[in-house]
């Protein structure tokens, strides 16, 4: 072999050349499960029983969930709630509208970085609207955001705090996740299309019913309209049928709200796995769970 009037031989040629690969670095992920609102004593003790086989399942890193309606009565959270959580593998604990139910928790939720409330509250509300935790050496952003249709709080525009939001964590973090507590689906839909390429990941809660319409959105960003709910399957989003039809058919006075501890239940979210360097969603995968075995008293 020559080459300007050097000589090379054949096996420096290709050493050199052609039998040279390159190395591909797989892309490293994080599996994360987002749980829908967890309802009363019957939805923790739900989410005790089935976390554990669901992480180890879906092999999951963390777990996000929704405990605004975790309190005995099924409206707020309290410590004792927060403890059943974190005691089931709750990596980290949404709010939403309820969060002020019980004033026992106000300081648990100014003390605690792994409990957050809605981002655009009021700044004077106990706690933060959004957390930093750390997965396999991976910083991950959680943020909690209400929507406004249908609402009757008096809370700041969403999309412009999750904005503002977004200025700051870009410069932590590629992973971003929002727990989005809203009313109207179309609220939902337009705040993911809104979101889409900024952050991994958008999901809905509140309405306590889960959507068929798990998605990537064409940038990256994973959605879906409603996670669902820990709770009495054949319920009224988890409350006794007798006391709700009272409310709606009768009068909202004759009424009261009480948690159904009758089986069977149902544990409803998504698995979602996220490219750790880009921060894009490459799996979502809907969780559904029917359990006809546990007793709630």
């Amino acid at each position: 072999w020559r080459n300007q009037g050097k000589r090379y031989s054949r096996k420096a040629f290709y050493t050199s050349s052609t039998l040279i690969q390159k190395r591909v670095k797989m892309a490293e992920t994080l599996r994360l499960l987002f749980i829908g609102d967890v309802v009363g004593d019957p939805g923790i003790a739900l989410f005790k029983k089935w976390m554990p086989q669901l992480v180890d399942k879906y092999r999951a890193d963390g777990v996000i969930v929704n405990g605004e309606n975790s309190a005995k009565s099924g409206c707020g959270i309290t410590p004792q709630s927060i403890a059943g959580l974190k005691e089931g593998g709750a990596t980290v604990i949404t709010l939403g509208n309820h969060a002020w139910d019980s004033k026992d928790v106000y300081a648990a939720l100014q003390e605690r970085s792994d409990v957050v409330r809605p981002i655009n509250y009021p700044s004077e509300c106990p706690g933060k609207g959004y957390t930093l935790i750390t997965i396999r050496e991976h910083t991950v952003a959680i943020v909690n955001l209400h929507g406004r249709v249908f609402i009757k709080d008096l809370i700041d525009c969403p999309f412009r705090a999750i904005d503002s939001l977004l200025t700051f964590l870009k410069y932590k973090t590629p992973m971003v996740f929002v727990d989005f507590h809203a009313e109207a689906t179309s609220e939902k839909k337009i705040m993911g299309l809104h979101l889409d390429g900024k952050i991994s990941g958008i999901y809905g809660t509140h309405t306590h019913v889960q959507t068929a319409d798990e998605m990537i959105l064409p940038k990256g960003t994973s959605f879906i309209t409603d996670l669902g709910c820990c709770g009495a399957l054949n319920s009224v989003i988890g409350m006794q049928f007798e006391s709700a039809f009272k409310k709606m058919v009768v009068h909202h006075k004759f009424g009261r709200f009480a948690v159904d501890t009758q089986g069977p239940f149902v544990l409803s979210g998504v698995c979602v796995e996220v490219d750790t360097a880009t921060g894009k969603t490459v799996n979502i995968e809907r969780i559904r769970v029917i359990d006809r075995d546990l007793v709630c008293s």
